[in-house]
């Protein structure tokens, strides 16, 4: 019974596990407090890297990563969530983030990638939720702060460990956030832009002219550009509607043009029993949203009334995405 509570418990923690946008305990930024930078020669400092794939992922990475011949490049999204955590960014020392995103984030999303390339995932001083609600009473320094470590890892990856090797950048929420300028700084319109084969920018809104040479990407082997989508219940709008209105939104199912699938063309959800459930879900398309019907999984009835399905936006395409990585990868290695 213990393990029927267990379980249970679980579930509603990933279904229920969402921003909390009021309440917010806080302190006025203070560049004193700032959480010391990682040093990614450490290896410490990173959750993933080619040498030390963490038990969570044997299920869906190779034995042996160097048979794979692309790198991805992975950033996690808001973990810090706590309302009466005053912190503006999470130092990477703290074990119980440093749980969350292996248990979490590198579990059922990284791993969506993980038949595709080696993983790199660098721990960063995450900016806390409240940065996007109070961003300029503080969020705009921790996120500066956040982007920094991002950086600095992406640099220290291309210095010692690319070669020349053709890269994904993967990324969700808070993660895209960073993702979004990493592509500015590193890929647009540079040498680097030729290595690239996909960028998934998952949960959060990209328009379509934030770049001048990377393009969104409308057909399921194209190559060197990008990809974008947010997930909504059917019928559902979120206050701050207008934001996704113009953005880009890639179907994350039939990766084209196509504005609505069925059950029968959606490949996979990744539960949180470690169970990759088929055909569990249909889209449609409209207005810069991603609605999805009520997902068939065990206890679904428990999401019967909630409506943003933003913390689901890869688990919930989890095999469509790994699919669609490992053909992309293929296309790029074939030109």
């Amino acid at each position: 019974m213990k393990a029927v509570f267990k379980f249970i418990y679980s579930v509603l923690v990933l279904i229920l596990f969402s921003s909390c946008k009021s309440g917010y305990e806080t302190i006025n930024f203070n560049s004193a407090q700032i959480p010391n930078p990682p040093r990614y020669d450490n290896e410490n400092h990173w959750a993933v890297l080619p040498g030390k794939y963490p038990e969570v992922l044997d299920s869906y990475a190779p034995k042996d990563v160097s048979t794979l011949h692309a790198d991805v490049f992975y950033v996690y999204p808001t973990l810090i969530q706590d309302p009466k955590d005053t912190r503006w960014n999470a130092p990477i020392e703290d074990e119980v983030q440093r749980e969350v995103v292996i248990n979490k984030a590198v579990h059922y999303q990284a791993s969506a990638w993980a038949s595709s390339g080696r993983l790199f995932v660098p721990y960063y001083r995450q900016a806390h939720i409240r940065s996007y609600d109070y961003y300029n009473q503080g969020g705009k320094e921790a996120f500066r702060v956040a982007y920094s470590d991002i950086k600095a890892a992406f640099e220290y990856y291309l210095t010692h460990y690319n070669q020349g090797r053709p890269i994904i950048i993967a990324s969700h929420s808070q993660g895209t956030t960073h993702t979004k300028r990493l592509l500015k700084d590193f890929f647009d319109g540079t040498p680097l832009q030729e290595q690239l084969i996909a960028a998934y920018l998952v949960g959060m809104d990209v328009l379509p002219q934030i770049y001048d040479n990377l393009k969104p990407m409308t057909s399921p082997s194209e190559t060197g550009g990008y990809l974008c989508w947010n997930t909504f219940k059917k019928g559902y709008y979120p206050k701050k509607k207008d934001k996704y209105n113009g953005s880009v939104t890639s179907n994350p199912v039939t990766w084209d043009t196509t504005l609505t699938t069925d059950f029968n063309d959606h490949k996979g959800f990744l539960f949180s029993n470690g169970v990759i459930y088929d055909k569990a879900l249909k889209i449609k398309i409209i207005d810069g949203l991603v609605w999805t019907s009520l997902p068939r999984f065990p206890l679904r009835f428990f999401m019967v009334l909630k409506k943003n399905y933003h913390i689901g936006d890869i688990n919930l395409f989890w095999r469509d995405i790994k699919e669609n990585s490992e053909l992309r990868t293929q296309s790029w290695l074939s030109k």
